[in-house]
């Protein structure tokens, strides 16, 4: 495949008019005039711009599917919905559940990485985000508190041997007992990210000097920042081997505070995730979330009592409403949607940017309304 007359997002962060050459599955040449064999497909993106597929790292569902559900056909749906909005590497998110619940899903996802995960028009899963059980039962928002536990890096290790060693996010509340020693044990086995906490400044800086690196959902699910007491907001701003995450669909953060968080951390740190449950890319009505009924209208999800629950929105569109309603540039977003969540988890060797020897997975999206026109994924079309 030859893509031509594009707009083409580069790895140094500027899009540039240049073609892009597509052989096997990866990218093979990235110029002008390239030549390319007479059978190659053309694809003309003339008033278009073409971007890396985008990479969501925190997502619990769509299509009435959810990673709990712990089933191939689960794994499966979500990956084809992704796909289909330009969501090409996806890290599907657990709930807080038992021992046994978390390791059928992590067999499952093994399973699936090793005999599916290569299906044509489908997104790569690269593992598993581990969003609970190690939380604080104040902050628990849409977790169950019945299974919320102090964190036991025994447990988590047996649940990553089962994944295929592939939890590549575990969330933990620093202040609860035994997280340090967490930290400590699990630091070289998985990205850990504080999470549905009430720790304070102080606790989070310690956290982050022993090995945390990761910031779950900012603002939601922990202490808000003041001058008097930063919490776990300021701990992550002065470290800046700490990449935060940001929920960009209008309703878990107001757009005003999407735009500081943007110039506190920049585009080289943030990482904008979707936070997606089951009924991403469904009807209004009410669903389930981590054994829990949710309530679906619009972009809002919530539990029974209001507590937020997710969001009902994808990634694709969560960069677009930071770009149309926050005032976050384009070229920006598109990297903390691509780039820098491929680097929190460690695979941007493969995937995130638009590099020669990298994965062929593209956003082809028109320059007059920012919609998709076409997704292409490990060099194939998705939905044509």
């Amino acid at each position: 495949m030859k893509i031509i007359n594009g707009s083409v997002f580069l790895e140094d962060g500027k899009f540039d008019e240049v073609d892009v050459v597509c052989k096997d599955g990866l990218i093979s040449a990235i110029g002008q005039d390239i030549a390319s064999s007479n059978d190659t497909e053309i694809f003309n993106a003339s008033d278009c711009y073409v971007i890396p597929g985008l990479c969501d790292i925190h997502l619990h569902g769509c299509m009435s599917f959810d990673a709990c559900d712990g089933t191939k056909e689960a794994l499966a749906a979500m990956a084809k919905y992704e796909a289909s909005v330009g969501v090409t590497s996806i890290l599907p998110t657990t709930m807080t559940y038992p021992e046994e619940t978390l390791t059928t899903i992590a067999k499952a996802v093994s399973d699936y990485r090793k005999y599916d995960n290569h299906t044509e028009g489908f997104a790569t899963i690269h593992g598993i985000n581990m969003e609970g059980p190690f939380i604080s039962p104040e902050k628990k928002g849409a977790q169950n508190p019945k299974y919320i536990q102090n964190p036991d890096y025994d447990m988590f290790h047996r649940i990553n041997v089962a994944s295929g060693n592939s939890v590549r996010l575990c969330d933990i509340a620093p202040e609860t007992d035994g997280a340090m020693e967490f930290i400590d044990k699990a630091k070289d086995e998985t990205r850990i990210s504080l999470a549905h906490t009430t720790a304070d400044y102080d606790t989070c800086k310690e956290a982050f000097r022993r090995g945390a690196k990761h910031l779950t959902h900012l603002f939601n699910a922990m202490p808000a920042f003041t001058h008097r007491a930063p919490g776990p907001i300021g701990a992550a701003a002065e470290n800046e081997n700490v990449t935060p995450e940001l929920i960009c669909d209008g309703v878990h953060v107001y757009p005003a505070a999407v735009n500081m968080m943007y110039k506190v951390f920049g585009a080289d740190r943030l990482i904008m995730i979707s936070d997606s449950m089951r009924a991403t890319g469904l009807p209004d009505g009410e669903y389930e979330l981590g054994g829990q009924p949710v309530i679906v209208k619009g972009r809002r999800a919530t539990l029974h009592d209001g507590t937020l629950a997710g969001s009902a929105t994808n990634l694709f569109d969560c960069m677009m409403t930071a770009v149309k309603e926050m005032n976050i540039p384009l070229a920006d977003a598109i990297l903390c949607a691509s780039r820098n969540p491929a680097k929190a988890i460690g695979v941007y060797d493969t995937v995130g940017s638009i590099t020669i020897g990298k994965q062929a997975d593209f956003v082809i999206i028109n320059k007059s309304d920012l919609s998709i026109k076409k997704v292409i994924v490990r060099g194939k079309y998705v939905n044509s």
